[in-house]
């Protein structure tokens, strides 16, 4: 079943009739905001309610991870897990068509709303593992904030190996899948931020030995997984504090200079401890290889070969 918001093509075609997760009634009060609001009234809105959800789902500084993903107007993108569209608009100014698939009937249409005057943008709700097989080809797939939920999506004996293959599988030859995801073994963890899925210190250094949800992989763990899928070209960026807010990014060819990294008490969602200067250890590993292995997180890109 279609129908339409504003200009955007909604589709429940494939929702089950309940929405499996969400962060409580402040949903209903963000999608009353910007069903009545433009986006230029977004940054008051932050400002004046001083919530996390609310900050997370509709701070522009979130559409500064596009700035590592190339796409130009002749891109046809799928961005898996669009929730309440914090990269969508920016997806669709840039690319010819988006097509989204967000399991939350609420959060979609938050983000149906908020984007309601896009003519080229299509939200199916739907478990990605139920739409997928009745999706084509494109030439961009995003996973920002997704893979780490890979095995609520994927119910099979490998999730994230068969999560990786599926994602690849909706690329045509020459296209580009991107991965943004913290990284197990980033250093906010070690100096005292809590993991960000579970809320628990040191959970995920410590390999998620009393959880049992969403985890992330450290710089070696996803080049063995890429290995294990036939996945040969890729390179490594790493938003910086982290991808979430990133206000920088760097790659294997620019990685941070002495001074560079200031900005790591942007861990906003949670208490945290400060064991450590994280700027004074990231300062020691200039001219190291440790950066990239104790990086915050990950933007990747995957080119379908």
């Amino acid at each position: 079943m279609q129908e339409k918001i504003g200009k955007v093509i909604f589709d429940l075609t494939y929702y089950l009739g309940e929405d499996l997760y969400s962060d409580g009634d402040i949903e209903d009060e963000i999608l009353a905001f910007v069903r009545d609001n433009p986006p230029s009234a977004y940054e008051e809105y932050i400002a004046k309610r001083k919530n996390w959800a609310v900050l997370y789902h509709l701070s522009y500084i979130r559409q500064n991870i596009l700035a590592g993903v190339g796409i130009s107007k002749s891109d046809t993108v799928l961005e898996i897990g669009s929730s309440m569209g914090a990269i969508t608009g920016k997806l669709c100014d840039l690319a010819k068509n988006v097509t989204c698939v967000e399991l939350s009937k609420r959060r979609s249409e938050i983000n149906a709303f908020r984007n309601r005057d896009m003519d080229n943008l299509t939200i199916f709700v739907a478990n990605f593992e139920t739409v997928e097989p009745h999706l084509g080809e494109f030439d961009v797939v995003t996973l920002i904030g997704v893979f780490e939920y890979g095995r609520s999506y994927i119910h099979s004996d490998e999730p994230y190996k068969d999560f990786l293959k599926i994602a690849l599988r909706h690329l045509k030859p020459g296209g580009r899948l991107y991965i943004a995801i913290e990284n197990r073994l980033g250093l906010k963890y070690f100096a005292g931020c809590r993991e960000d899925h579970v809320g628990r210190n040191f959970e995920g250094i410590e390999g998620y030995t009393t959880t049992n949800g969403a985890v992330t992989f450290s710089h070696e763990e996803f080049e063995c997984l890429f290995a294990e899928c036939g996945v040969h070209d890729y390179r490594f960026m790493y938003p910086y504090p982290d991808y979430k807010f990133p206000m920088q990014i760097f790659s294997d060819e620019r990685l941070p200079e002495t001074g560079e990294l200031t900005m790591n008490l942007m861990n906003m969602d949670q208490s945290r401890y400060m064991l450590f200067d994280e700027s004074k250890v990231y300062d020691s590993f200039s001219g190291t290889g440790y950066f990239k292995t104790f990086a915050n997180s990950f933007l990747i890109e995957i080119v379908k070969e």
